[in-house]
């Protein structure tokens, strides 16, 4: 029997968050040093899983299938096409990121620790038995295991599973471990994450519940839950689904997706959850755990829908290109530093959808790279924002000036997650974003003059961020401002170095994706459309 790779690659930072939730009170330091060696084996893995598959072989690789509720046809069913393994090298790529950006993110204040008589100098143990820095860090390796899983998963319901539990460990992350720099008492601070966090949770719970009911009517139309056999199914006549049924299903997985996404005008979630978590959660949000919902339009809507993908277009562009102009629209006027990201992804994540639903090759395989790419290049961004706002101890844009001169490390690493933001050429989203237009281009001319708006706001919201925290006169409160230290350049160099690789030579990713692409392509039974004009002889 072959080593089940797959479920090693989910099953170890889930035991990794077992075990880190359970180190002693008094070894906080212990327990962020555990997390970050799961997380970094997690990525031997998933690096593993990239070096074992095979673009050009079959659509889903290193499969593993066992019965599990055999009563209702559910199985565990893993597998893993081109555009999969990309998001888990993703996820398993940021998460020790995640987890060193927030080293200090999770310590209990000093007024509530009791120093231990028998720990080190940086040991401490807290009163009664709560544990903040061990829940923390063991949350974090709670949602990378469900996050990976997710992007595994073939068998519908297993995936239905892990797509709603992983909001059990973010609803605590960013309610229980919200940002201090948060302007007013910490009672308002306290009650603003809980709102961030019920809202966050209220509205994947609804979007889920509905999920929930399609997933009961699939396999009430299909008797099984199998992705690869409901295809197959389609493929050879022996399921044939009634129009109507199949909208109604594609609306009940699509409407969760998009909460998940998040699209507009399911998105307001987002800056409050953004806003109101650690820097580093917040990348956890939009870089890792929104992923997964336009991964499932790919893999779920589009493979078991398709019919119902077409019919659906027309509005989802609409949608998608409402995304693109109202986030960064609000982004240009944003205040606060970690909403104003927060609006870019929710313009960033319009022009995924666009990406995916233009139903051309060149749209789905930039989709597929933006949602790698804005996850480095957000992960850049907030993570240096987050170093930021720790030293003045406010979020607000109007706080800073002058950064530049006091701490230019910081300030251009900042400026080079901007400029990632905003699609600079020679960085990696450039190459998405342009694969995206000229995707849409090709099929909605239109659509793609309009979608074009977002890249001179995406402009426009970064440089007079930049401008506004990091040049002009020097701010008493900034001028003694330190730069980066060496665990925040750890966190950051790779970080840039592949904004600039994948920027330069993108090959590898898209020969990795393009393949899985062509096959959702063939779901749609869709082709590209040819150029008006011949090609010179």
């Amino acid at each position: 029997m072959s080593f089940p790779l797959l479920t090693a690659t989910a099953a170890l930072p889930a035991v990794g968050a077992i075990v880190t939730a359970a180190v002693p009170a008094a070894r906080r330091t212990a327990a962020k040093w555990l997390a970050l060696l799961v997380s970094l084996a997690t990525l031997a893995l998933a690096v593993t899983v990239l070096v074992r598959f095979d673009p050009d072989g079959d659509r889903y690789q290193l499969t593993e299938s066992r019965a599990w509720i055999a009563d209702f046809g559910v199985r565990y069913e893993l597998g893993v096409d081109g555009i999969g393994v990309a998001l888990i090298g993703l996820t398993a790529l940021l998460i020790p990121f995640i987890i060193l950006a927030g080293w200090h993110d999770a310590d209990p204040s000093p007024s509530s620790q009791l120093r231990s008589s028998r720990g080190g100098p940086n040991e401490t143990k807290a009163p009664y038995k709560w544990r903040p820095t061990q829940g923390f860090f063991a949350l974090i390796l709670a949602v990378e295991a469900m996050v990976i899983i997710s992007f595994e998963a073939t068998d519908v319901f297993l995936f239905y599973i892990f797509f709603e539990a992983m909001l059990i460990p973010m609803y605590f992350l960013i309610g229980g471990f919200g940002d201090r720099a948060h302007a007013g008492s910490d009672e308002n601070a306290s009650a603003q994450r809980s709102y961030a966090a019920v809202k966050f949770l209220l509205y994947n719970l609804v979007g889920g519940l509905i999920m929930l009911a399609a997933v009961i009517g699939l396999y009430v139309v299909a008797g099984n839950f199998s992705l690869q056999e409901i295809a197959e199914a389609r493929a050879n006549g022996t399921l044939d689904m009634a129009t109507n049924t199949e909208r109604l299903l594609f609306l009940g997985f699509f409407f969760a997706f998009a909460v998940k996404a998040p699209l507009w005008p399911l998105h307001t979630w987002l800056p409050n959850a953004m806003g109101e978590a650690t820097a580093p959660v917040a990348v956890l949000i939009t870089a890792v755990v929104d992923k997964v919902g336009t991964f499932a339009m790919l893999r779920f809507c589009l493979g078991l829908f398709p019919e119902a993908s077409k019919w659906a277009t027309p509005v989802i562009l609409v949608l998608a290109l409402i995304s693109i102009i109202y986030g960064a629209l609000l982004a240009v006027g944003q205040r606060d530093i970690k909403r104003l990201v927060a609006y870019a992804s929710i313009s960033h994540f319009g022009f995924i959808i666009l990406g995916i639903f233009v139903m051309t090759s060149q749209g789905q395989s930039g989709a597929t790279l933006y949602m790698v790419n804005h996850g480095i290049s957000t992960a850049a961004l907030m993570l240096v924002a987050g170093f930021l706002i720790s030293r003045r101890g406010s979020r607000l844009i109007a706080d800073y000036g002058g950064v530049q001169k006091v701490a230019p490390v910081l300030a251009g690493t900042f400026l080079i997650g901007g400029l990632a933001t905003l699609s600079l050429p020679g960085l990696a989203p450039f190459v998405s974003e342009f694969l995206v237009l000229v995707g849409a281009f090709a099929r909605y001319p239109v659509v793609g003059i309009i979608a074009t708006v977002g890249i001179v706001l995406a402009a426009l919201y970064t440089l007079v961020l930049y401008q506004r925290t990091m040049t002009g006169p020097v701010k008493p409160e900034v001028s003694a401002m330190p730069d980066l230290r060496v665990r925040e350049l750890v966190v950051v160099a790779p970080l840039i170095a592949l904004l600039i690789g994948l920027g330069v030579y993108p090959k590898p990713l898209t020969e990795l994706v393009n393949p899985a692409v062509e096959h959702t392509m063939s779901d749609v039974q869709k082709k590209d459309p040819q150029p008006e004009v011949e090609a010179a002889k």
